[in-house]
């Protein structure tokens, strides 16, 4: 609304600049303050899981066999998880609360004289605010002029809406679905009828994908362990081996199979890719949606302002027999309301005033905003004593509702050249009569185009959805792109396979419309984009993986997204969809390299145990080897990666059949080390442990660098601080191993040799893995 716009002072006088400085002092924001747990609180809670159960057993069991060393480096490692998962953890909410900020709600005010767009956290009891469809309702008001519809089912519970006019009351946190109103503010903050301002970043209730897979790959390999600890327990009590000593051990062979640091490494990169794109123009509500977007390959999209400039123009005037056009386009005028600033209304009345036919407007008694129910806007004059009614919407609708004959085909000609087709019906109180047809042109956006190809490129289908009629989509769906298949919105209902999978453009949608294409492509097992901006677009948004609210959406689309645009179109798109991809890259390397190294874990210790009838590595040796890991591959969050250019889906058994073969490729390695130090170099037991650690570590090194390219391991070059966590690794477990700290010492020179085999072994794997690779289709 613009500074001089005051049409709808009513008798809210508003307040001048220095009393609302004044009032903030006394009351304070127009905000309450979430409730927070405390820091000590959330850090305990991370010891309050099955995998740290699993570790504080295995630590009272050590401490009960008198092995304090072991017991205080698995307390270690558990602390250390804990407080790395609680600051990652700490710095995602950072990042969210920094967005946050970007997505306050703003308020409708009349201050100093001026309307005015202000956050609404700076109101105060006495501010004049004016609500008008899709707003949230800043504080509790009073209105004093207007008539609205609110829904205060997230409030209440209650899902009717309710009307209320001048002299009734709205309150805070509630959404206003129809009309507009101006009121005057009653409570702020705490003192509100409901305690709280609304929200505008709601934890949606999209399910993330995420649990699920990590679900998939600790059932897979908790599976492989519980028959591989099985066998072990046979074998010792066959064999008489203390029960003591293998329980411990068998206790460590679990916790080492669950991705312990997968979600706290996620939620690391999800919230830097969050940063990421908050740079790029685009702010994440939940970091889930991230995760999402690199799945997505259908992407159903508005055509106004996203599609198209969204700077409509009028193009043709087409008045009945015995209507001049510039009544036709006067009559239009007087049913269209600046203070919506709606682009259809604006361009009608900047070409009514280009004309001069508003030098002299009649009273108005009434005004009716559009509503996407009835499809039509209404006003109801006074002009010389007399109470006329204007009413200007859908073609059709309009003509039907003023008695006239059908126009569907006059439409339909304008509608091809692109144009957006409005009908206009003047008349009194009881009788309309049909005035003619208006024509809009809202042309692509330059970038509409560039963008189609672009998102096809990178697997996503581009579907235009639109209130439109066929003939205007189809031109415009044509001209960027998009296609040339327009079907009308019933096709959802009357056959929905087939339009999902043939139309290109949904004509004549209304917002129901929009949910059930969303619900039908989402049965269809796609992974569903919706773009939208109105409060009626928020049922889709919120039931699509990845809801997005275009730069001018209203408070409620915001609210219900999961991704919010600050700037003009659908370009940035692109960026929240190659971000997501890199990140998926980065969770794949790292989901690969837990998969691999649990097999050659799990299976080369067991194993191991029962071909020589020896622990081939303590389980103090495991857990330090468990943390040396962690420390590596959480850096892999920050990895240099190229994004792909399919959409990527999480895919469990594939996951698993690719790393069998390499983790049994390790596995070869792992026992020639072990049979070698044994038989060849003749190592005592204690120092072949200290070998097999220190040969674990590197291959577990090596396997990050190996998986991490899907292509041959050198040919892109790692992030700084993966390649920095890589040599510190290195340097201190060959300090460790070589000065004999917490393990029996081994000669440098046996590092050193060991490190160049792993290395060699490493290029020679890097051949197979290019094939094992193209084979489960990850290239």
């Amino acid at each position: 609304m613009s500074d001089n716009d005051t049409a709808h002072n009513g008798t809210a006088r508003g307040l001048s600049s220095a009393e609302v400085a004044q009032r903030l002092q006394q009351q304070g924001s127009n905000e309450v303050a979430e409730e927070t747990s405390h820091p000590l609180a959330v850090l305990l809670h991370k010891f309050w899981s099955p995998v740290p159960w699993m570790l504080e057993v295995t630590v009272i069991l050590q401490l009960m066999l008198g092995k304090p060393d072991e017991a205080a480096v698995i307390a270690m490692l558990l602390v250390v998880n804990a407080v790395l998962s609680f600051l990652q953890e700490g710095r995602a909410n950072k990042a969210l609360a920094l967005l946050r900020q970007r997505l306050n709600i703003q308020a409708r005010v009349l201050r100093d004289g001026h309307w005015q767009l202000v956050p609404a956290r700076e109101l105060v009891v006495g501010d004049a605010v004016h609500l008008r469809m899709g707003d949230i309702v800043p504080a509790d008001l009073y209105l004093v002029e207007g008539q609205i519809q609110i829904d205060q089912s997230s409030l209440t519970g209650e899902s009717m809406p309710v009307d209320a006019t001048a002299g009734g009351d709205v309150y805070s946190g509630s959404i206003a679905t129809r009309g507009e109103a101006t009121g005057e503010v009653t409570a702020t903050g705490a003192r509100t009828r409901f305690g709280k301002t609304a929200e505008l970043v709601r934890g949606a209730k999209t399910v993330s994908h995420l649990g699920t897979m990590i679900f998939g790959i600790v059932k897979y390999l908790v599976l492989l362990d519980i028959a591989l600890v099985a066998a072990l327990l046979v074998y010792a009590v066959a064999t008489g081996m203390p029960l003591t000593e293998v329980i411990p051990f068998a206790l460590i062979l679990l916790v080492a199979s669950v991705p312990v640091a997968l979600p706290a490494t996620f939620t690391l990169a999800t919230a830097l890719g969050a940063l990421e794109l908050a740079k790029r123009g685009v702010l994440v509500t939940r970091l889930s949606a991230i995760e999402e977007a690199a799945g997505m390959d259908v992407l159903a999209s508005d055509k106004t302002g996203t599609i198209t400039e969204n700077h409509l123009t009028l193009v043709a005037l087409q008045p009945v027999e015995g209507i001049a056009e510039n009544d036709l386009l006067r009559w239009a005028a007087l049913a269209c309301d600046e203070a919506t600033q709606d682009p259809i209304d604006l361009a009608i009345l900047s070409a009514a005033q280009a004309r001069k036919l508003l030098a002299h407007p009649p009273q108005r008694i009434r005004f009716t905003p559009f509503d996407p129910q009835t499809r039509h806007s209404e006003a109801l004059y006074q002009e010389n004593a007399l109470t006329h009614r204007a009413v200007k919407g859908a073609a059709v609708e309009v003509a039907a509702l003023a008695g006239a004959p059908d126009v569907a085909a006059e439409v339909e000609a304008l509608a091809a050249n692109g144009y957006r087709v409005l009908g206009v019906a003047f008349g009194d109180e009881t009788t309309l009569h049909f005035a003619g047809l208006v024509a809009l042109q809202d042309p692509p956006r330059q970038d509409s185009a560039a963008l189609v190809e672009s998102l096809r490129q990178l697997g996503v289908r581009v579907v235009m959805v639109t209130g439109d009629g066929q003939a205007t989509a189809r031109t415009v769906a044509k001209a960027v792109g998009i296609g040339e298949r327009a079907c009308p919105a019933r096709m959802l209902t009357d056959n929905t396979a087939l339009a999902i999978t043939t139309c290109d453009v949904f004509a004549q949608v209304f917002p129901e419309d929009k949910f059930h294409l969303v619900e039908a492509l989402q049965h269809a097992g796609h992974v569903t984009g919706m773009t939208g901006d109105g409060v009626n677009d928020a049922p889709a948004l919120k039931q699509a993986e990845v809801g997005i609210a275009v730069s001018n959406a209203t408070d409620v689309a915001k609210a219900a997204a999961s991704l919010v645009l600050t700037n003009p179109g659908l370009t940035d798109v692109l960026a929240a969809v190659e971000t997501s991809r890199r990140i998926y890259q980065r969770m794949l390397t790292y989901t690969l390299n837990k998969i691999i190294k649990t097999f050659e874990i799990a299976i080369f210790m067991s194993v191991g145990v029962m071909l020589t009838g020896v622990f081939v590595i303590t389980p103090l040796l495991i857990v330090l080897l468990l943390f040396t890991n962690d420390f590596v591959t959480m850096s892999i969050a920050t990895d240099r990666v190229q994004f792909s250019r399919k959409p990527e889906r999480w895919n469990i058994p594939t996951l698993m059949l690719t790393a069998a073969p390499l983790a049994a490729l390790v596995l070869v390695l792992s026992f020639s080390v072990f049979f070698a130090g044994r038989d060849w170099l003749h190592l005592p037991l204690a120092q072949l442990q200290t070998l097999i650690f220190v040969m674990l570590v590197f291959t577990g090194l090596g396997n990050v660098y190996l998986v991490r390219e899907r292509r041959h391991f050198w040919q892109s070059r790692p992030s700084n601080w993966l390649m920095i966590a890589t040599v510190l690794d290195i340097a201190v477990v060959s300090v460790m191993a070589s000065h004999g700290i917490l393990m029996t010492a081994i000669s440098p020179a046996l590092i050193c040799g060991l490190m160049v085999l792993v290395l060699v072994y490493l290029v020679m794997m890097d051949f197979l893995k290019i094939r094992i690779f193209r084979r489960f289709g990850l290239v």
